[in-house]
């Protein structure tokens, strides 16, 4: 959520932080700003509501050789969407400037006090309350820059991630965070620096990460190596990562949008996922995760999982539940980390958490692990982003590996989370002994032939565009599943509420009769998804009860299916495979189903209305 990007150094300031902002974009925002220091102390501020394409038409102009800068992407907490809401925010004397991910719960506070001193306040934001508190502490304490950052960041209580710079000081920057991700790169020439939100605006300049942890704020001088202190321990020895990021999967390859593009993604990053994951020795299959056999004694006694996530990596969650109850017979819960971070969870010691994220910046999601940590439960993280937040606090955990997902609905990190915890609760139910040898690898093999099957999937590309333009007159859809592809219909609806704004719900079929089917009528749609599981003919009789209401169905069924293809206006085929593994398979087409809504429907398709990529705020 929102986006940072900051440069010191001898190249030209704003062609990179424009670049940097552009590669942001995907985290959502809704105006964006930048602010850039010259040699001659001079502080150039450029704010654009809307696209950072027209942040960049008012930077064209700049002829000035700025050195130093940062800017921003602003999804908006405190304050309209508006150029005067968007950052930096200048101090009341225009000295520093400001750019903040999170949100200062007390804000209200310390600008009423800050009032009563003689500040004034041009923004609704909480930001610019935070540019006066370290103003007005630098004037009163006679402090540098960074000194004052720190004293002002110790009376604010909520998240952040800043970067505050001093036009009288064009060599310098402070950076801190809290709750909120910022990762510093240290460059190639003549001591440069870069900061961002995440390593993608980065990664052209230098594969050199530095990941701030909780309350540590950076002092970054050109020239002068990286000092790190936190706000209560002192002095940090950081470490610098190396961070391996193919830019290649920043680029859209061709299609024209990015959530196209990882659909389609999904055949070869499935592959990348499983790949060295799943073994074969002496015609045998094994699925070996690096988390497993160096905790094995952890998971394998352990008396119940909780999984803990929100939004899509939920749905993902819920279909965990079911793999970990079947292969591996331990109790298993899905919560919102949302719910959980304020619920009086009960945890055991015995137990562990498992946390689901795509960015691992999740700020709930984070939440839920302080929690269970603090009572004493293994955290295991699966997340796509490496060197993230959960991906550092957890005690152990998953890459998923499905490279950046930059669509902010989510698609190949939703199938990366379920093919990780297939092979997660394989792995522990081979280990526990409670999967048939035969079954284990029966799956396994089958799992290495799902990125083939959705390949198939996708070849009905041009059928779903065509059968999308009937939902584009919908106002409401309802999604139905049962057992294994319950969670889909969830994830099915998620999906069209996000980017095609129509209102979607999803329902195990079972449950319609208990209110849903009062809303069915000959304009609603009603998606099924019908495969030959063993529940395929209680899901016809729910079919038999929407026909009977007149309404119009359309259905996801296997391959060769006739019993239910009678009964629909549409269907969609796809192969037949194991009912463990069909949302893997199920899904696709759904995906595909929103995208064409959207797209027929001229939206705005990888940056939806009011969401962002990355929630880093409660």
């Amino acid at each position: 959520m929102c986006g940072i990007v900051g440069y010191i150094g001898p190249r030209p300031v704003l062609p990179i932080l424009i670049g940097g902002l552009k590669k942001l974009e995907y985290r959502g925002y809704d105006s964006s700003g930048c602010a850039a220091v010259t040699p001659d102390n001079t502080m150039l501020v450029f704010k654009a509501k809307g696209k950072v394409s027209n942040l960049e038409e008012k930077t064209k102009e700049c002829q000035q050789p700025c050195t130093l800068g940062i800017a921003h992407t602003r999804w908006a907490t405190h304050g309209i969407p508006s150029e005067t809401n968007a950052h930096p925010h200048l101090s009341q004397s225009g000295n520093l400037a400001i750019v903040h991910n999170g949100i200062i719960e007390n804000y209200a506070t310390l600008r009423d006090q800050l009032r009563k001193r003689g500040y004034t306040f041009k923004s609704e934001t909480d930001t610019e309350v935070l540019v006066q508190l370290i103003e007005y502490i630098m004037n009163i304490r006679h402090s540098d820059l960074a000194t004052s950052v720190r004293s002002a960041l110790r009376l604010c209580i909520g998240a952040y991630a800043i970067a505050v710079v001093d036009r009288r000081v064009p060599t310098q920057m402070v950076a801190a965070r809290k709750s909120s991700p910022l990762a510093i790169g240290i460059g190639k020439e003549n001591g440069e620096f870069f900061i961002a939100s995440d390593a993608s605006p980065i990664a052209e300049y230098t594969n050199r990460i530095v990941y701030l942890n909780d309350e540590d704020v950076a002092l970054i001088e050109q020239g002068k190596e990286l000092q790190i202190e936190n706000l209560h321990s002192g002095s940090v020895d950081y470490e610098i990562k190396e961070v391996d990021l193919d830019l290649t999967m920043l680029d859209k390859g061709g299609f024209p949008h990015f959530m196209l593009k990882e659909i389609f993604d999904q055949p070869t990053v499935l592959k990348d996922c499983m790949r060295g994951r799943i073994i074969e020795r002496d015609g045998s299959l094994r699925v070996v995760l690096s988390a497993v056999e160096q905790h094995k004694q952890r998971l394998v006694s352990a008396r119940r999982f909780t999984i803990v996530s929100c939004g899509t990596s939920w749905h993902a969650g819920l279909i965990g539940k079911q793999l970990i109850e079947h292969f591996c017979r331990i109790h298993t819960e899905v919560a919102y980390a949302s719910e959980y971070r304020y619920n009086d969870v009960v945890v055991d010691p015995d137990e562990v958490v498992i946390a689901i994220s795509q960015s691992g910046e999740t700020a709930d999601t984070l939440a839920a692990i302080e929690i269970a940590k603090k009572h004493g439960a293994m955290v295991f993280g699966i997340v796509n982003s490496v060197g993230s937040s959960i991906a550092r606090q957890t005690d152990t955990g998953t890459y998923v590996h499905i490279g950046p997902e930059i669509g902010v609905a989510s698609t190949k990190a939703f199938t990366g989370q379920v093919t990780v915890l297939a092979m997660l609760a394989l792995a522990l139910g081979h280990e526990r002994g409670t999967v048939d040898h035969e079954e284990y690898e029966e799956v396994l093999r089958e799992l290495t032939r799902i990125p083939d099957k959705i390949d198939h999937i996708l070849r009905q590309n041009d059928r779903i565009r065509d059968m999308a333009r009937i939902f584009t007159y919908a106002h409401n859809c309802l999604y139905l599943g049962r057992g294994w592809n319950y969670p889909v219909a969830l994830e099915g609806a998620l999906k069209l509420k996000e980017i095609s704004y129509i209102h979607a719900e999803g329902y195990p079929a079972a449950e319609m009769k208990h209110g849903p089917i009062a809303l069915i009528d000959q304009d609603m749609p009603v998606i099924f998804i019908a495969t030959h599981h063993r529940l395929y003919q209680k899901i016809i009789s729910n079919m038999q009860e929407v026909l009977s209401r007149k309404g119009r169905i359309f259905a996801i069924v296997t391959e060769g299916d006739e019993q239910v293809r009678n009964m629909c206006a549409e269907v969609i085929e796809v192969p037949d495979t194991l009912a463990c593994l069909e949302p893997l398979l199920t899904v696709i087409p759904l995906q595909l189903l929103s995208y064409h809504v959207a797209v027929a429907k001229q939206l705005n398709v990888d940056q939806p209305r009011n969401l962002a990529k990355s929630v880093t705020v409660e």
